[in-house]
């Protein structure tokens, strides 16, 4: 539960003036006008597309090009950086062709360039034959004008702790690694890291369309990418043509981004307990416990000879939770993390250590290819820069001393990742209202998993809350973090049908192919009315088959899971935390 006054803060510091009715205040004018300026400049210039450059790993027939971007857009004509976009022509015959379809994975920190490949996979060759598919790397990601916060020599590169109640030394150990991280944010980044935001990933979206050409938006925002989806519906209503928010967060303003990390930290306690117990029900594969209880008796049991004796030298209980954290997105690498687990119990850590220890350095030639620790900047810079975040780190010790109560598995993770913010110097936005009226956008979908960790299932309904007219898609007691494209035939027909036809699930019935569709007629149970009484479009797909389980054996003699078809391209991109 949040703390009086943790809430007290929320409501003094993160609503917006126009959620009291005030004037706007978080789009003023020389913003506003800088992306006039942006997108008319982009327009005139377009995208000259060619081979991709070897860094990519793009191969042919997808193309590469770049997209200037003004970095503070209150000074357009000031310093522009670039954007990386990638490009795979739409494959059916021109006049089919319905326009460009750009897709973010999430993150913050994500990188959507190798979403043309998806062109090749069965669920999106309709799709791909009537779109461009267009990926890129937002501002700060890759080589789009990169953020740095601290220098590879000095990253943690050896086994790490992940104490589920840490003791007062290892909170005060890890207080000056988040003041040195966010200072090293301040120093290598400069005054530029300001600029890194979510209200400016909408308006760089803006430009992107007018580069593109298209008169349009149409879009697919994972995870993150589905709030500063928002954040450009609300700005620019009148270019929304589709949009798909897959998996999307709470775009609340006084959930941005500490109290939705909280939310989140709960979430995934559920969500570990649902590994536990499909690992409990096939304790004769893996050996982990018939009990969901027996299966966490065990994993401490890792846990603790890992603080010991890390595996190999290289896995301590820090690189065993990213490894199991990574598990709780997807569940399609629920059968290796059980393999690996049950082998390391019986003598084999091999497994294990393939699994969860970190990657080797870049070889010598290879430091082209980026800074490791790139998605991480980014995910600090947007997150801090975008709200205010509490700066006493009394708070923070509260109110997650008592979420860790009922929330062990990743409160205290959660905050690690998350601390910088207490500690940063740039100046914080305010979160805009996100909120459209009837008749502002034409119909938008959202899909959600029920029991997604990263993004609570609540963050959908409050979403659809705030778009009127938008229809929610909802996958039924299933929990990976992203399901467009993915395991669900259910989830992907409406998928499919919306992006080629702009129909979305209203009243009707659609058959009895496993799903449901619902109105304002027959609302689901607990939800809130459509905004000013417009119809609540939602329909539900049963859930995707739980995963096999795989013995070890037979895992050698399959791809790993990161390479198996099926997952949401949120997923397979990688969403972020």
């Amino acid at each position: 539960m949040m703390s009086v006054a943790l809430h007290a803060l929320v409501l003094s510091t993160l609503l917006t003036p126009a959620a009291a009715g005030l004037p706007r205040l978080d789009a003023p004018p020389p913003e506003s006008r800088g992306v006039l300026t942006a997108a008319r400049a982009a327009a005139a210039e377009g995208i000259t597309f060619g081979p991709c450059p070897a860094v990519e790993k793009l191969p042919a027939p997808v193309e590469c090009g770049t997209v200037r971007v003004p970095l503070d857009y209150a000074h357009p004509e000031g310093p522009r950086i670039p954007l990386t976009v990638s490009r795979v022509k739409a494959s059916g015959p021109a006049g089919d062709r319905q326009g460009a379809l750009v897709h973010n994975p999430g993150g913050p920190g994500a990188s959507s360039t190798y979403f043309p490949l998806v062109a090749g996979l069965p669920a999106w060759r309709r799709i791909a034959a009537a779109y461009d598919l267009v990926g890129y790397a937002p501002r700060g990601v890759g080589r789009s004008a990169p953020v740095s916060c601290q220098d590879p020599a000095d990253r943690v590169q050896g086994p790490r702790l992940a104490p589920t109640h840490p003791s007062e030394v290892f909170k005060k150990e890890r207080i000056a690694r988040a003041t040195t991280y966010a200072q090293g944010c301040a120093r290598r980044t400069g005054a530029a890291l300001r600029h890194y935001h979510s209200l400016n990933n909408a308006r760089d979206l803006e430009v992107l369309r007018a580069a593109l050409g298209e008169p349009r938006l149409t879009y697919m925002g994972g995870s993150y990418g589905t709030y500063f989806g928002a954040l450009y519906a609300t700005l620019f209503p009148h270019r929304v043509r589709r949009m798909v928010f897959d998996a999307p967060v709470n775009p609340a303003p006084r959930q941005i981004w500490y109290v939705n990390n909280l939310d989140q930290s709960l979430a995934f306690e559920r969500r570990w307990a649902d590994f536990r117990t499909w690992a409990a029900k096939h304790d004769t594969v893996y050996g982990l416990g018939t009990t969901a209880g027996e299966v966490g008796e065990n994993y401490e049991k890792v846990r603790v000879e890992l603080a010991a004796s890390p595996a190999g030298g290289k896995v301590g209980p820090g690189q065993l939770h990213g490894a199991m954290l990574q598990a709780l997105y997807d569940d399609r690498f629920w059968p290796a993390r059980a393999g690996a687990l049950g082998a390391y119990l019986k003598g084999d850590p091999k497994p294990l250590i393939a699994q969860a220890a970190p990657a080797a350095p870049a070889r010598s030639g290879e430091a082209e290819a980026g800074d490791p620790g790139n998605a991480t900047a980014v995910y600090t810079a947007v997150e801090c820069n975008d709200a205010p975040w509490p700066e006493d780190f009394a708070l923070w010790d509260r109110d997650n001393t008592r979420l860790a109560r009922q929330a062990p598995f990743e409160t205290w993770d959660n905050v690690w990742a998350n601390l910088p913010c207490a500690y940063w110097k740039a100046p914080r936005q305010r979160p805009l209202d996100v909120r459209t009226g009837p008749g502002a956008l034409p119909p938008v979908l959202i899909l959600a998993a029920e029991r997604d960790a990263a993004a609570p299932y609540e963050g959908a309904l409050e979403l659809q809350r705030r778009l009127s007219g938008a229809a929610l898609v909802t996958e039924r007691d299933a929990g990976t973090h992203g399901i467009g494209g993915g395991a669900n035939a259910c989830v992907n027909g409406y998928l499919e049908r919306y992006l080629l036809t702009g129909a979305v699930p209203g009243a009707e019935a659609e058959g009895a192919s496993g799903e449901a569709a619902e109105g304002a007629s027959g609302a689901v149970p607990g939800s809130a009315a459509g905004a000013e009484g417009t119809p609540v479009r939602r329909a539900s797909c049963a859930p995707h088959p739980e995963p096999d389980p795989v013995s070890l054996e037979r895992q050698a003699e399959l791809r790993k899971p990161s390479d198996l078809p099926g997952q949401g391209i949120t997923a397979r991109l990688g969403a972020g935390r």
